[in-house]
């Protein structure tokens, strides 16, 4: 029930017609549709509503396929809520897993992300990269895949996809996305205000392409014993950007918009550019069809028919830590990000046990 949701599900249900799909989700944002025809979880079997902090083995049973797409979604999150995102994003990832894989269940897929690659030296990173993540976000991603690496066998594969930053039209679109907070502001001001100096390189998926890999994902089956575990890049050489080179073409499709830079701002150490070439050789039926182009265009048009004008849109409730910030000053979550009809205190600090399970696997 979050941005890249709903386009997984209507994928699946396009391609599995006769596949039972169950959805989980602590629905946070759930009411964030935007130009949505329908409740897009309408092609879903069942919606289940819950926290993965607490999600109950029953919930798994009789599973065939996990596809693990929760998590505290961004740094600035990450940064807020360092406890919550290791529990959500680590520490209750791996307990899914492994209650899936005790309950039967053959396949795996779990959303990464290239942001694990960090501060680069300008080469494209392979999957064999030095990992250097910068965030509690990226760490996160790190460890959980460490992690379920351990768990993938014969009877248990485990697909890694390392995600390029999403980008795109979604029935629940997020704002705080580079590419589409450019649109927005195009939109909404005519000015696009890039926070840094522009030069920052970043790797770019539409959300619909990341519904396509997922797909494959979900079908994938190890060849000749290998890739019971795979970690992969999930993208395209094609849209490795520089951040500036992104705002100049919205520009350049967006009449009357405009775009500064901020000169003065600190580096931004997030700046990597990545190397799709085994992904494009192992799902050559699944690389993605959205061009930078169709991408841009459609973000306009999805905005401007939602009549979207908030000219200060970054604290919208079209950013995903808007929406946190106001559940929490509703009342309605508290300062773990859990319901408070549901609330339980944690009894150990997430940062704490995922140090010790780290330890541990080290020794």
């Amino acid at each position: 029930m979050g941005y890249v949701g709903p386009g997984v599900v209507s994928q699946l249900r396009s391609t599995f017609p006769g596949a039972t799909l169950i959805g989980f989700d602590a629905a946070y944002f759930a009411t964030c549709l935007t130009n949505a025809p329908v409740l897009p979880e309408y092609k879903l079997d069942a919606q289940l509503f819950g926290d993965v902090r607490t999600m109950n083995v029953d919930v798994l049973e009789g599973v065939d396929v996990v596809v693990h797409l929760a998590a505290i979604s961004n740094d600035p999150m990450g940064t807020l809520y360092e406890e919550v995102t290791m529990d959500v994003n680590f520490l209750s990832s791996i307990r899914i897993a492994e209650m899936a894989k005790a309950q039967g269940a053959h396949a795996f897929i779990f959303a990464s992300s290239c942001s694990m690659y960090g501060l680069s030296d300008g080469t494209s990173k392979t999957e064999t990269a030095l990992l250097n993540p910068l965030t509690a976000y990226a760490r996160s991603k790190v460890y959980t895949e460490q992690a379920l690496e351990e768990l993938a066998d014969h009877q248990f594969t485990v697909t890694a996809l390392r995600f390029a930053t999403a980008c795109g039209m979604s029935d629940r679109l997020r704002l705080d996305l580079v590419l589409n907070d450019f649109v927005a502001g195009a939109v909404t001001s005519g000015k696009i205000n890039i926070l840094s100096d522009g030069s920052p390189w970043r790797p770019l998926i539409h959300v619909k392409d990341m519904a396509l890999a997922i797909e494959w994902a979900v079908a994938r089956l190890p060849v000749s014993g290998k890739h019971q575990f795979l970690a992969i890049n999930a993208g395209s050489n094609e849209w490795n950007f520089q951040v500036a080179d992104l705002a100049k073409a919205v520009v350049a499709l967006i009449p009357g918009s405009s775009v500064t830079l901020n000169t003065k701002a600190a580096p931004d150490l997030r700046s990597y550019k990545v190397n799709f070439d085994l992904f494009a050789e192992m799902a050559p039926n699944h690389q993605p069809r959205y061009t930078l182009k169709q991408t841009i265009l459609e973000l306009y048009n999805g905005l401007i028919a939602m009549n979207y004008k908030t000219m200060d849109f970054r604290n919208s409730l079209l950013m995903r830590l808007k929406v946190l910030s106001s559940l929490q000053e509703n009342h309605l979550i508290n300062h773990n990000l859990q319901w408070y009809f549901k609330a339980q205190t944690n009894k150990k600090s997430s940062i704490q046990e995922a140090n010790a399970i780290l330890k541990n696997r080290l020794n």
